[in-house]
């Protein structure tokens, strides 16, 4: 994903159209996200509850990871993501409740943490990976002509589509699911609830009845992830702006190109660290109050994006992204960790599912409306967007002050409560 908005201008985009050619990120985890949902609190097989859908997934978004970096023209590249979205959402959506279904109550803590620190470490794997083909094995960075995607790039994207197959199915060919208590009460709510016309009723009606902590995340949600998309449209090609340079056949622009992936990559590493922090503070404060200083930490370092110039600068723009990174683990995990409370246990998949509308609406609004705004509003500078999430991701900071949330249990009762603090974040 941190490849994404190279790949296109790579490909002959335009600023202005790179948001709307990421819509299909957004538009897929609006339907995708409630349905599997769902659908994987109901299902049993022989192969258990939610493995047939993370390696059904894997399976299409490592086919699609194999083809992106093959791209020859723009629409092309469009859709794949488009396929290469969904089946994320399809892989990693059960994940969630894969973890809590695996452990007793008194690991899942532990497992949750795991779970986001191997994220967190795929996730510096894959930012790094071009920068390091190049630098560490001289693999060509180079396009040799126009619409055409570098070597690096590419053999990343095929590194990606080997871990991402390889890691799901050890997990489905190691691991096995535990059945329902009842088997037999849960066939016959599994028959009576099958077909598309339950789906589509179901969801309806439990955003009829969101409770009221779940309505003021929702908002909380929208600017966090305003702010976020705009830095994940425009950061990768803001950095060789900042660099001098606007023209993706200068080797300037690859190198910034580049750094902006090393800058991905201390994002995640501090996330995955900063994970472990964040479940030490949730046992002290209010996770309202953690959740607010971390996005307002997230918040300074995409506003300081716009005082870093020149390449020779380029090491600070390490620091406004670690400070992104603290954002970006407190995202993960204090929102869900807030409306955990707040949910009904029979219907945890949908509620998470319709969570998701409130990360990918704002998406959607930012893909139809910042490719205008970039242009005419902004004067075409790309800083200026990545600055732009900084004060929406302020706003939600202010805002999550609003939400409700019990008072932190004694120390006798926080095990438990932490069980649901670190459940893995969207994929875009």
């Amino acid at each position: 994903m941190a490849n994404m908005s190279p790949i296109y201008k790579y490909l002959g985009a335009r600023d202005e159209q790179i948001p709307v050619l990421w819509l299909a990120a957004p538009l897929t985890g609006f339907i995708v996200q409630p349905i599997i949902g769902a659908m994987s609190d109901r299902t049993w097989c022989w192969l258990g509850r939610r493995r047939p859908y993370f390696l059904t997934g894997a399976v299409l978004s490592s086919l699609a990871l194999l083809l992106m970096p093959n791209c020859g023209t723009l629409w092309m590249a469009a859709g794949l993501l488009w396929v290469l979205d969904a089946s994320i959402n399809v892989s990693m959506e059960p994940f969630r409740a894969y973890v809590a279904d695996k452990l007793p109550e008194e690991q899942r803590a532990r497992g949750f943490a795991m779970q986001s620190f191997f994220i967190g470490v795929g996730a510096v794997v894959a930012d790094l990976l071009p920068w390091a083909l190049k630098n560490w094995f001289h693999v060509a960075s180079d396009t040799g002509g126009s619409n055409v995607i570098p070597l690096n790039v590419r053999i990343a994207f095929y590194a990606g589509a080997g871990a991402f197959f390889g890691a799901v199915l050890w997990t489905v060919v190691s691991t096995r699911e535990n059945p329902p208590e009842n088997l037999t009460e849960f066939r016959r709510r599994q028959n009576e609830s099958r077909g598309l016309g339950h789906l589509l009723t179901e969801v309806p009606d439990a955003l009829r009845r969101m409770p009221r902590t779940m309505k003021r995340l929702a908002v909380v949600q929208f600017f966090t992830w305003l702010g976020l998309f705009c830095m994940w449209l425009h950061f990768s090609n803001a950095v060789p702006v900042l660099f001098g340079t606007n023209d993706k056949d200068s080797p300037v622009f690859k190198a910034g190109a580049e750094w902006a992936g090393v800058c991905y990559a201390v994002r995640d590493a501090v996330t995955f660290l900063a994970a472990f922090a964040l479940m030490a503070a949730a046992r002290r404060w209010r996770r309202r109050h953690i959740h607010g200083l971390c996005l307002a930490l997230g918040a300074s370092g995409l506003l300081a994006v716009g005082f870093i110039h020149g390449e020779e600068h380029k090491v600070w723009l390490l620091l406004a992204m670690g400070l992104g990174g603290v954002a970006w683990a407190s995202i993960l995990s204090m929102p869900y960790a807030m409306l955990a409370s707040a949910l009904p246990s029979e219907r945890m998949g949908v509620y998470m599912g319709i969570f998701n509308f409130f990360i990918v609406l704002p998406e959607i609004l930012a893909a139809l409306t910042f490719g205008p705004l970039v242009k005419h509003s902004l004067g075409g500078n790309l800083v200026y967007a990545v600055m732009a999430g900084g004060v929406f991701m302020a706003i939600a900071a202010i805002l999550v002050q609003r939400v409700d949330e019990e008072a932190p249990a004694p120390e006798g009762q926080r095990q438990s409560e932490a069980a649901s603090l670190f459940p893995e974040g969207k994929s875009v």
